[in-house]
């Protein structure tokens, strides 16, 4: 079965080299505060693989392809910079990889171009962005553009999700989960994923009457235990690993990783849907 990773981030060699010193220079403490610290055991709590690491872990994990998400950057180039990376990454490796783009609604107009050449350089959807953690507020008129932009392009809009009941931590930020349900009301011409099992709404009610929303699995480890795989409804789930995130922090190698969730996945009795189907129907993959 061809295994669709549809929650990956990868990041441009400058960055691997130095990652604190490439997130001051470009002004994005936020994503250092997630990203760069370390858990209580002094392990770090991800990696920060070249292409051709990530490469080997898809086929360690058996991955076709995976989606390379972007990040809800606070600047505008920042974003801009990560989107010609991940388009290097496209025209490079096609059958292995997809995209989505980060835009930052602060940039204005600016924003609105960068969605369009996402959509003309390939990519199949924007995100992961969070406006919680991009301070940008949800009536924010360009936000709002550029959600209405992603229904006529059909490009996907993947949101980062915090589940309410989740332990505190380092750069942690409140994203009410009403605020989603409110966005899928009003834009019902775009698709909405929501990250790491929609912070629970995967299993609302609300959630379900509303068809322009989907969730990934994300982070599933270091949230929820197995029997959240039997209970998703599988038809609006896709399968995403979070990767280079270390999702089991007692354990080393790629079953940390990307193969570690999907064989829980697996052995927990996921649909197999979510790990090919829906991912493929939703961003229209080949």
């Amino acid at each position: 079965m061809a295994i669709i990773d549809a929650h990956v981030h990868l990041y441009p060699p400058e960055l691997n080299r130095d990652p604190a010193a490439w997130a001051a220079a470009r002004q994005e403490p936020h994503w250092a505060e997630l990203c760069l610290r370390r858990r209580k055991d002094g392990r770090p709590v991800q990696e920060f693989p070249s292409v051709e690491r990530l490469l080997d872990r898809m086929d360690e994990a058996g991955v076709t392809r995976a989606v390379l998400q972007g990040w809800y950057w606070e600047n505008h180039a920042t974003c801009r910079e990560h989107n010609r990376f991940y388009a290097a990454c496209l025209d490079a490796y096609p059958k292995r990889f997809s995209a989505f783009a980060s835009v930052h609604p602060g940039a204005g107009e600016a924003a609105l171009d960068e969605v369009r050449w996402a959509k003309a350089a390939g990519f199949v959807g924007l995100g992961e962005l969070s406006p919680h953690s991009q301070h940008v507020p949800l009536h924010d008129p360009i936000w709002r553009k550029i959600l209405t932009l992603a229904g006529e392009l059909q490009l996907p809009v993947n949101l980062h999700v915090t589940d309410p009941a989740s332990r505190a931590y380092p750069g942690r930020v409140e994203t009410p989960l009403t605020d989603f349900l409110a966005l899928a009301r009003e834009f019902p011409e775009t698709t909405f994923i929501l990250a790491h099992w929609g912070g629970g709404l995967a299993w609302s009610e609300e959630a379900a009457a509303l068809t322009n929303l989907w969730f990934d699995t994300a982070a599933s480890p270091l949230l929820y235990g197995t029997d959240v795989w039997r209970r998703e409804p599988s038809s609006r789930v896709l399968f995403g690993s979070d990767y280079p995130l270390v999702l089991y922090p007692k354990v080393a190698g790629a079953a940390a990783e990307m193969a570690g969730i999907l064989g829980e996945a697996q052995a927990a009795g996921a649909a197999t849907d979510i790990f090919h189907a829906n991912a493929a129907w939703v961003l229209a993959l080949p």
